[in-house]
Order: structure tokens, then C-alpha cells, then sequence
């Protein structure tokens, strides 16, 4: 986009119309619709911004307004980057704001509390925020901390669905220390960021072989390289962006999908697609790719994935993997069912479940207490591999 003063631009277009006396701007933008309601906020704070900055300039005796920068600018979800605002006046309180809208519209924010330094500026890299989201030395605050803007509709997840476009968050700065009704305040400047899960040069391809759904996601380079089979929760459906990381920090990783109506089929016709066969094919599949090497395959589980992972590193003859990596999960599972029924066992307790002051559910007694019975729990003990639970 370029923008101009009226008065510099009625010379060249007579579309730009202003009144004497009136400033206004001229936008020269292509945006998609979906990106138009995001744009016309920022540019209103923008504005905002601009006609503070004479006033901030004034009792700063400088001749610029305050200035935000984040490096690198682009990069991936998990590379840190510095944050500084430079321009302030000396011990001055300001709170750092970041904002991201995600695919679904909904609004997600994170804030910091700061005091410049004697040069007015802040570091969020060296400077501890005294309150917000979060407190302390965080230079990744504004973004992990990260929680639905008030308002939003409940029960939201913070999750990147297209792995081929970038997160966008803007981080702004405000003139003391504020909690809330960041729409209604002026920023004194903005800053931003794209954060991606796909690397430049990672390879992605929809998978559908030998009856396995799911998305591969290769380094850039000739390989070998290790490899993740990469399984999500009952939530169901394919998950890419986990996988999209790895591949970014040089592993091969394949997305399965397996908990959806693709992959289940009818459990009452023994379909195999809800056996340990499902699994076990799209371990050959990764094992067998030219780009991989095969001696170093993982599997990698969260929540009732970490169920899958376990089963398999224990009683399947075909997956033996390097290592294995469960996130959130339980050994306690009937080892001798199908992934179906597995989950049928677990929703025989559902009674148990328990919610905390934020509603937040919690599911760990439905897996208690531990079963004595050696058929349904796994034999951890039988794990030949590295083993990692989180």
C-alpha cells in the first residue's frame, strides 16, 4: 500500500477529494475481503497513532515519535525474536500488546507490563514486564502467552490450520500500564510480525497410499533424514502444523490422520483401518522413503495418541522405532483391542470427568486408578527404545 497526504495527490487523481483545512489519506491497498476488516482496525490505531506522536514528541523534546521494531520480522513460530521500542521518555510505563486473528476470526491477544530506561527504551529481551499475561524475563511472552480477547466465544484452541501462510501478529504500545479496552486506546506505535510453521524449501504432499491418509512434510535437501510419525488426539481430523515444525528443523514427519470418518469406516465390519494395520502401514511408508533413513524412524503421540505410540512400540512386530515421544497420555489401555475399542473403554468412565473453576475438563480418573491387570495397561518394560514422557 502507499499512502499520501490529499493535498500531495489531487494533482495526480481526481478521486482524492479533501476539504481545507482537512487531512486525510489516500490508501492504494489490494486486500482480500477476509483480510479487510483486520486492515481497516490497524489503520484506524495507526492513525491514532499518528496524531499523538506531535505530543509524545513535545514533552520528549525529540524530533521523532516513539518506534517499535521486531527482528528478525519473519520467521518461524518457535525462533525467538527481539522486540524493542526505542523514543520514549525516561521511565515511562508503557504495555506491549501483540494481537493475532486466527482462520476461524477469533481474536487472540497477550500483554506486557514495561518501564523504559533511562534512554527510554525498552528491551523485552533484557527487561522483566512487571504484570500482564505474564511477568518476568520473557522475551517470547507476547506470544506464548497468548489467551482469547474478552468477549470471545468459549472453548477456543489455539491452532494453525493452513501451514502455508503465515501467523501475523501485530504488537502495539500504549502509554501505561493497561489491562483492557486496548480498542479504545490510542497506540503511540505498532509493529508487524509473520510467523510461519513451514520453512522455506519444506515440501508438503497430501498422502493417500495403501490405505493411509495423511500429509508428509519433507526437508529441503537430499536426506537421509530421521524421521516422525506424528499422531494427534481423539479430537479427530489432520493436524499439519506440529509436523510442518519438525520438517522445518530438518525431519521428515507424516501427519496421520486416523481418528476421522475417512479413516474409521464402520468399526462393526472389522473395517482394518481401526486396527494396529493402519499404524503399521504408515510406518513402512515413512521407513520406505527414498529421503529417509530407515534406522531412524520415531513415533510421536499426544494424548490419545500417546495410547497408539505405546501399543505399537510394544506389541506391533513391524514398527520398531528409534525413539518414542508422548505428550499428555496414559499406558493404561485393554492391549488387546483395536484403536476403537480402546476409545469405547475410556468412554465407559466418562462419569469420572471433572471440571476446574474455569471449566477447563479433566480427564486423568477416567484412567484411575491403575489397573492391575496386565491386559490393560501396556508393558512399558518391553520398550526397547528411548522413551520420553511429558
Amino acid at each position: 500500500s502507499t499512502h499520501r497526504a490529499c493535498g500531495q495527490e489531487q494533482a495526480r487523481s481526481k478521486k482524492a477529494v479533501s476539504r481545507p483545512g482537512q487531512e486525510c489519506l489516500l490508501i492504494k491497498i489490494s486486500i482480500t475481503s477476509a483480510a479487510a476488516r483486520t486492515f481497516i482496525t490497524h489503520l484506524h490505531r495507526q492513525t491514532q497513532a499518528w496524531s499523538i506522536c506531535t505530543s509524545t514528541m513535545a514533552m520528549a523534546g525529540k524530533g521523532s515519535c516513539p518506534l517499535i521494531t521486531i527482528q528478525p520480522s519473519r520467521g518461524l513460530i518457535d525462533e525467538k525474536f527481539q522486540i524493542t521500542v526505542k523514543n520514549l521518555l525516561p521511565g515511562q510505563a508503557v504495555t506491549l500488546h501483540s494481537l493475532t486473528q486466527s482462520e476461524d476470526s477469533d481474536f487472540w491477544e497477550a500483554f506486557g507490563h514495561y518501564v523504559s530506561d533511562g534512554k527510554g527504551t525498552v528491551k523485552v529481551a533484557e527487561d522483566v514486564s512487571l504484570g500482564g499475561s505474564y511477568d518476568g524475563l520473557e522475551p517470547m511472552g507476547l506470544l506464548w502467552s497468548m489467551k482469547p480477547a474478552p468477549g470471545s466465544r468459549p472453548g477456543l484452541r489455539f491452532r494453525k490450520k493452513d501451514v502455508n501462510t503465515p501467523l501475523v501478529m501485530r504488537i502495539y504500545v500504549y502509554k501505561g500500564h493497561m489491562r483492557d479496552g486496548f480498542n479504545a486506546e490510542s497506540a503511540l506505535a505498532c509493529a508487524v510480525t509473520e510467523r510461519s510453521y513451514m520453512a522455506p524449501g519444506v515440501r508438503r504432499t497430501e498422502i493417500s497410499q495403501d490405505g493411509v491418509l495423511g500429509t508428509l512434510f519433507v526437508p529441503p535437501g537430499p536426506g537421509p533424514f530421521p524421521a516422525v510419525l506424528d499422531m494427534w488426539g481423539g479430537g479427530g481430523g489432520l493436524v499439519e502444523y506440529r509436523s510442518a515444525l519438525l520438517a522445518s528443523h530438518g525431519f521428515v514427519s507424516l501427519a496421520l490422520e486416523y481418528f476421522s470418518s475417512r479413516t474409521m469406516g464402520n468399526a462393526s465390519e472389522k473395517n482394518p483401518l481401526t486396527g494396529n494395520e493402519y499404524f503399521e502401514a504408515a510406518f513402512i511408508i515413512l521407513k520406505e522413503h527414498p529421503q529417509v533413513a530407515s534406522e531412524r524412524v520415531a513415533l510421536l503421540g499426544l494424548s490419545f495418541g500417546t495410547s497408539v505410540a505405546l501399543g505399537m512400540a510394544v506389541y506391533s512386530s513391524v514398527i520398531q522405532p528409534s525413539c518414542v515421544v508422548c505428550i499428555s497420555g496414559s499406558h493404561v489401555q485393554p492391549v488387546k483391542e483395536s484403536i476403537s475399542g480402546v476409545f469405547a473403554e475410556f468412554g465407559k468412565n466418562v462419569h469420572k470427568t471433572r471440571y476446574d473453576e474455569n471449566n477447563y475438563v479433566i480427564w486423568r480418573d477416567l484412567l484411575l486408578p491403575i489397573p492391575t491387570d496386565p491386559n490393560k495397561k501396556v508393558d512399558l518394560g518391553r520398550i526397547k527404545c528411548p522413551l520420553l514422557l511429558i
